[in-house]
């Protein structure tokens, strides 16, 4: 009897019906609190009239899609470990989804004040992290259809990230209207496993641990090793870093929040922000973080309560591989960006951006996104949850200054339309979590051709979300139009006046010809030209296809080279050497040690032939 019990409990523990959440995950799982909940949520507006039914129908027969959809978290003992995933075997969609109408005048006020509400109320710990309201009676939303709905989804962030989130559309939403008449299937039957006793828990966490007793020492080894890499390449990288020396100012978003949540949104043109990206050769995350501080700026002004520093952003970056884009839970990490609210010109203040972002992005890859995200697995629960509870309850913010300010994150989305059973999805919203000491989260969201600007904060930090949303927009157009303007009156030169443009033609095709270096190295370099103090950004792409010239800057490069136009042009004549130069620090090279190591080798070669 016996041991026909031990041999079961070992066969439990050996099953995988239950997973430990990450470190990551469990970060926003003990940063709940009764002011902030951690959840993140979306307000979709469907095209005309939908069936409560038919919705509810497809949502259950997609569930076996989304397995954390019938699953809950179980707790050990004493909290002595993170919690895991279990089946429910309660589970009820009847409990997830919700039914209401828009209460009259049935305009988009009452719609953003009910989605606010919506928000604004905790998900139940206790069962599955997800909750879905299914709003009826749209009748008077500005260009919007009579009759339409909207569906607010809560999901917690202990579930997924803003790249996840992309993928549950994926699944819950159509590519083609072509469902429309088609039978919705039938659910597939849910068997959930038999829920796992206290004793099975805590033998699997012990086995766990014992897998990687050493897991701090470990991490904090690697994290000091690329750290060392850094310090013995700093010849090949700029002598300062967006993480040193950050002084962050304190401002009214880094104060108690209340727990009513508030919400704006600016809808802006994808074209028109692309348009922008190429007159001035950034990218459209640096656009989207000029147009927010320009917002920043103003209100805070307006308020008098600008500071003299500049805001510092957290912006979130997705470190999730092409194999983990339907994962559910959480792959970011995080870079630290000036964002130059104490600019007032638009166009100055986004070329101290580019440059910040610039910098952040070598850093971020000479430390390694990787490393950084598993710190999180090294810190035991217990005592990052406890520090999370004294942050909070003993208000240690207003004795320290705020590693951030605001939150600024750019998700793309799909850029042609999603349908619900043949009925459009005319926009898509994301509003997120904010807490103690960081009550401003700004939300970029492309869809469609549109990109929509939400902001979440909360009551008492700022109760007026839609005028600050207005400041958004109006900061845009503003951006617009001097940049416009000033390429009006001052053409950019085009890349073939610079005096270096005749390297890129001869380097383009000595790689081409130089069948080592493509079967190696597969990706983007990124040269950052200097020619009269403006930067002309060029790329070579480096593919099984062959090799490209693109004159564009890249948010993904491998390597990333700064240089004037004289210079390389000085050394492609063989009037310089590149050790000559690399020694005097007139090049700046960023990326991981091995496709530098690669990349110099290669350049070093077609300079001496």
């Amino acid at each position: 009897m016996a041991k026909k019990l031990i041999k079961n409990l070992l066969e439990e523990v050996k099953s995988n019906s239950f997973e430990q959440i990450s470190g990551q995950d469990a970060t926003f799982l003990y940063a709940e609190s009764p002011t902030s909940p951690m959840h993140v949520a979306t307000l979709v507006i469907v095209e005309g009239s939908l069936k409560f039914e038919d919705f509810k129908a497809i949502v259950a027969s997609k569930l076996h899609l989304i397995p954390k959809f019938r699953k809950r978290l179980l707790n050990l003992p004493m909290n002595l470990d993170y919690p895991y995933w279990v089946d429910d075997p309660n589970f009820d969609i009847d409990l997830h989804i919700n039914r209401i109408r828009l209460p009259e005048p049935a305009n988009w006020k009452t719609l953003r004040e009910l989605t606010s509400s919506i928000f604004s109320n905790p998900l139940d710990l206790r069962r599955p992290l997800w909750s879905i309201d299914f709003i009826e009676g749209l009748d008077e939303v500005s260009q919007v259809p009579k009759g339409s709905v909207a569906i607010v989804s809560k999901v917690h962030h202990v579930m997924i990230d803003g790249a996840s989130g992309v993928g549950i559309m994926g699944i819950l939403f159509d590519k083609t209207a072509d469902e429309k008449d088609k039978e919705i299937p039938k659910p597939i039957p849910f068997d959930p496993e038999p829920l796992p006793d206290e004793i099975s828990l805590l033998i699997k966490s012990s086995q766990d641990f014992f897998k990687s007793p050493f897991k701090i020492p470990k991490l904090a080894s690697e994290t000091a090793l690329y750290f060392l890499q850094g310090k013995i390449s700093k010849q090949l990288s700029p002598k300062k870093t967006v993480f040193k020396n950050f002084a962050t100012p304190n401002t009214i978003f880094n104060k108690n929040v209340s727990p009513k949540r508030t919400w704006g949104t600016a809808i802006l043109s994808f074209e028109r922000i692309n348009t922008l990206r190429k007159i001035m050769g950034v990218t459209v995350n640096d656009l989207i973080l000029t147009i927010c501080a320009g917002g920043i700026r103003r209100y805070l002004e307006e308020r008098e309560k600008l500071p003299s520093q500049p805001l510092v952003a957290n912006v979130p970056i997705s470190i999730r591989g092409n194999e983990e884009n339907q994962a559910m839970n959480n792959q970011i990490s995080n870079m630290l960006v000036k964002i130059a609210t104490h600019i007032k010109d638009p166009i100055e203040r986004l070329e101290y951006i580019y440059k910040q972002t610039s910098l952040g992005k070598k850093k971020h890859k000479t430390v390694g996104a990787k490393s950084l995200a598993q710190m999180a697995e090294a810190v035991p629960f217990g005592l990052a949850n406890l520090a999370a509870g004294l942050y909070s309850k003993y208000n240690i913010k207003e004795f320290i200054k705020p590693p951030f300010n605001v939150t600024i994150t750019n998700v793309p989305g799909p850029q042609s339309p999603l349908y619900l059973r043949g009925q459009k999805i005319l926009s898509i919203f994301g509003l997120t979590p904010v807490l103690d000491g960081f009550g401003l989260i700004i939300a970029a969201f492309s869809y469609n051709g549109l990109v929509s600007i939400t902001t979440t904060s909360d009551a008492k930090t700022m109760p007026d979300a839609d005028k600050f949303s207005r400041y958004i927009r109006e900061a845009a157009n503003e951006l617009e139009a001097v940049i416009l303007e000033r390429g009006k009156r001052h053409p950019k030169p085009q890349n073939e006046t610079l005096k270096s443009y005749s390297f890129f033609i001869k380097f383009k095709k000595y790689l081409t010809e130089t069948i080592d270096f493509k079967s190696d190295f597969e990706g983007i370099i990124d040269f950052q030209i200097t020619a009269e103090k403006t930067v002309f950004p060029t790329q070579i792409v480096v593919s099984e296809k062959g090799v490209t010239v693109k004159k564009e800057a890249s948010e993904n490069a491998l390597i990333t080279l700064e240089i004037d136009d004289l210079v390389l042009y000085h050394l492609s004549r063989k009037k310089l050497l590149l050790k000559e130069v690399i020694i005097q620090e007139r090049i700046k090279i960023a990326g991981n040690s091995k496709n530098k190591a690669l990349f110099l080798k290669t350049l070093t070669a077609f300079f001496n032939q």
